[in-house]
This record gives structure tokens, C-alpha cells and sequence, in this order.
């Protein structure tokens, strides 16, 4: 067992811990406040106090943010040590660390800074540039993963393997279904109006692509659900569509409602081969009712409990929409990562149970964090195929060397061969042809 000393257990250690340690296959720990105790262990330790107590400890001095019990603001400077960016640094001490991996990490993975006033973008949402990741540009990184391989390292050399059990790499591809046809179970007014705006404009290509879908002789463009199957199987993936569900259309919700026989095929299908969540709408957003109803229609179609969601257009607040979600019975959420640019919005790449600050008290929600989105590559970051390539390979390498989940977000209607997307599907095809997972 690893024996923690504090002279105080506070919730938020106690929390930040119970991540921790399993990160790192530490699974037998415990935390103290009984000096005899921690002194006459034999096994692993960490003194989290301001004093060292004995040679053969890691000595870790505790920042305040942990014994807190309010929200402030903190004095946050970031330096190096050992190639990586730290804060909440110890001065002047033989420290193991020269920083609290506690409290950074506690900072970090509860989002601290997004409950602190801030800047909101134009869809309303925690502005990514306001976050000391991306200001400090270690955004690409799940620095909390990395500071956890030091503090792995320093145990390991002090006692050995004796508290550590082994750790792996997981991949969770995940998909976001807004659209699920382009041209099936659409209204027919809507088809007949682009069948005739193509015409006229002489797009022959898209009048022959749409002649095609409804003579049967080609699949709907959109429909790659047996494509992305054919691809999950030889790694024997389990996927996670998220299905948006809006009861009406909006701006931003132009989901095929879920009341559309095919629609409901669809998911029935997608069932036997994957799990489903649901995709919260735009407009539910600040309306519980919709949000209800939507749950409540999902779940018809699919006769199960769903209990895993993502926020559309990655549109959250805390703690309001977790508080919102755990009211409604979600258990898993995976929406922890921004919707305007790639990398780890938590610095994080391991699921984790949200802690609510503005409660001071750990919940029963699963963050499962994302770093990367095609829509972000496409759309925000304005890369090529290629480049988005080696940003997808970047993040696939960086989770794997510290045995993370790599949780990707993909959408069906940027994954199709019509010739404007067919790179980008490629792109997809490439990274999973050169998955290895043990």
C-alpha cells in the first residue's frame, strides 16, 4: 500500500488523489494525518506536508488551493523543469518535485479557470484562448498525464514496483450524428427544391448523385455506417454514436427527427453494433423540458436507459450543464474538450469523475475527455488533409506513451467519398490503418 501524510484531509485532496493513483496503477493507497503512522510504514509513501519527515519519502510541499473551500483567483506562473511547464511551485527546498502535482493537477482537470469570470466566444461558450493551456501553449499536451509518468518514475525509483500495477492504452472512436442522410428521410420538398437548384445550376454531378439514391443504385452519401463498421471490426472497436435528437429544427439543429421510421431503423441497427448516447440539441441547451423530452425519445426508440451524452457543438457551462446533466440521470459525458480548437481542454487524457467547485464535492458524473474533432481540423484550424493527418498522428503517439484513452469525435457526413470529403475520409481510414492496440 502507498501511504499518503497530510496534516489535513481535505475533499479536494482526497478527490485529486483517487484520480491520481490509479493513473499511474497505484490502486492500494490511502491518506493520513498520523505522523507515527506514515513513519513506521514500510511500503510506499509521500509526505504532503511542509516538512520532510524521512529519507526514504517522496516529499511533495502542498500548495493552499487543496485546503480551500471557495473559488478565487490564483497566482498562476509558469516555468519549466524538466522540458514540461509547472506551477504551484515549492522554492527553496529539496522537494522530489519541484512543484504540487496535486494542486496543478487538481487546477487542471476541474476546470478551475472556468468558473473564474472569463471570455466567451461566439457561440457563447469557455473561450479556449482564455485558458492558461493554450496562453502557455502546452494545449497539445495532456500535461497532467505527462506530470504523473515523472511522479511514476520517482516512486519506482525510491520503491520499486511493489504499489504499481500496469497501465494500458485504450482507443473509444466516437461519433457525432447531426445529420444522418443527405438525401433519404429528408422531406421531399427539400429534396425536390435541390434537385431543381442543381439542375439549374448546372451541378450535373449532384443531380446524378441524387437520381442515383432514390433508384437504389447507390447508398445515401451520408450513410457510412457500414464503411466505419467494416473499419471498427479487425480491432475489434466499440464505438459510441451520439445521436442528435431535436424535437424541432434550428440554426444549428438539422437533425432527421427521431419520429422518421428510418431514422429509427438506423439507430436499431447501429445498436448491434455499437453503443448509443444521446446528442443534446442547441436549443435544449438552456431548456430542461427539451432536454427531458429528448432522453425520453431516444430511449423509446432504443428500449434502453441512455445514460452517456455530448454537449452539440461542444455547447457547455459549469457547473450549470453537468448539474443539468446528473439531474436528467447521464452517468457518462463527452463533451471535455472544446469545439474551436484540438488538444486537451483538461490536460487530461484518462475518464475521470467531475468534481463540482462550486459545491466543493466530487459527483457521480464520468468525464471522458477528446482531444481531437474533425470539425475542429476542417473548420477552426483550417488544416489540409494532410496536416490534420499528422495532428490526428501527434495525439494518437502522445496517449499512447502515457497509457491513456485516445477518444476521438468524428461525423458522419464529413466521412463520405464524394469527391469534396473524400481526403478526409482517407485521412480517418489512414489513422485506423495504422492503429496498434495491444
Amino acid at each position: 500500500m502507498l501511504l499518503i501524510y497530510s496534516g489535513h484531509i481535505s475533499t479536494r485532496l482526497q478527490y485529486i488523489a483517487s484520480v491520481m493513483m490509479p493513473t499511474i496503477g497505484i490502486t492500494d493507497w490511502q491518506i493520513t494525518t498520523n505522523k507515527d503512522d506514515y513513519l513506521t510504514h514500510e511500503g510506499a509513501k509521500i509526505n504532503y506536508s511542509h516538512t520532510r519527515t524521512a529519507t526514504n519519502e517522496c516529499w511533495i510541499i502542498p500548495h493552499t488551493i487543496l485546503f480551500e473551500n471557495c473559488i478565487a483567483p490564483q497566482s498562476i506562473i509558469v516555468n519549466q523543469w524538466n522540458q514540461m511547464p509547472v506551477f504551484f511551485e515549492s522554492t527553496g527546498s529539496d522537494s522530489s518535485l519541484p512543484f504540487d502535482i496535486f494542486a496543478a493537477a487538481f487546477y487542471l482537470i476541474s476546470r478551475y479557470e472556468e468558473y473564474l469570470p472569463h471570455e466567451k466566444d461566439t457561440y457563447g461558450r469557455y473561450c479556449h484562448t482564455q485558458s492558461h493551456a493554450y496562453k502557455h501553449q502546452f494545449l497539445h499536451l495532456p500535461i497532467v498525464n505527462i506530470w504523473l509518468q515523472q511522479l511514476k518514475q520517482h516512486l519506482l525509483q525510491l520503491f520499486g514496483q511493489q504499489v504499481m500495477q500496469p497501465t494500458h492504452f485504450s482507443y473509444i472512436p466516437t461519433y457525432d450524428i447531426d445529420i444522418a442522410y443527405q438525401y433519404q428521410h429528408q422531406p421531399i420538398g427539400k429534396n425536390i427544391g435541390r434537385f431543381l437548384r442543381d439542375f439549374a445550376l448546372g451541378n450535373l454531378d449532384a443531380v446524378t448523385e441524387q437520381a442515383k439514391v432514390f433508384s437504389n443504385i447507390s447508398a445515401d452519401p451520408f450513410d457510412v455506417f457500414p464503411w466505419l463498421n467494416n473499419l471498427h471490426q479487425p480491432f475489434q472497436l466499440k464505438p459510441i454514436y451520439f445521436v442528435l435528437s431535436a424535437i424541432n429544427k434550428g440554426l444549428y439543429d438539422k437533425n432527421i427527427p427521431l419520429s422518421n421510421k428510418g431514422m429509427r431503423q438506423l439507430i436499431k441497427q447501429l445498436q448491434k453494433q455499437a453503443q448509443i448516447g444521446m446528442h443534446p440539441s442547441w436549443q435544449s441547451h438552456d431548456a430542461y423540458h427539451l432536454l427531458e423530452q429528448e432522453k425520453k425519445i431516444l430511449q423509446h426508440v432504443t428500449q434502453n436507459n441512455i445514460n452517456q451524452s455530448r454537449q452539440h457543438y461542444i455547447q457547455f457551462s459549469l457547473p450549470q450543464t453537468y448539474e443539468k446533466l446528473l439531474q436528467l440521470g447521464i452517468e457518462h459525458d463527452y463533451s471535455m474538450g472544446y469545439g474551436s480548437i484540438n488538444g486537451f481542454r483538461a490536460s487530461f487524457t484518462t475518464p475521470f469523475q467531475w468534481f463540482n467547485l462550486a459545491i466543493n464535492e466530487p459527483t457521480n458524473l464520468t468525464v471522458h475527455p477528446f482531444c481531437y474533432m474533425d470539425a475542429n481540423a476542417i473548420f477552426e484550424e483550417k488544416l489540409t488533409p494532410e496536416e490534420a493527418e499528422k495532428q490526428l498522428q501527434h495525439y494518437l503517439h502522445i496517449v499512447q506513451q502515457v497509457n491513456g484513452t485516445f477518444i476521438t469525435i468524428f461525423h458522419n457526413h464529413f466521412l463520405t467519398s464524394q469527391p469534396d470529403w473524400l481526403p478526409w475520409r482517407m485521412v480517418y481510414q489512414n489513422f485506423l490503418s495504422s492503429l496498434r492496440i495491444d
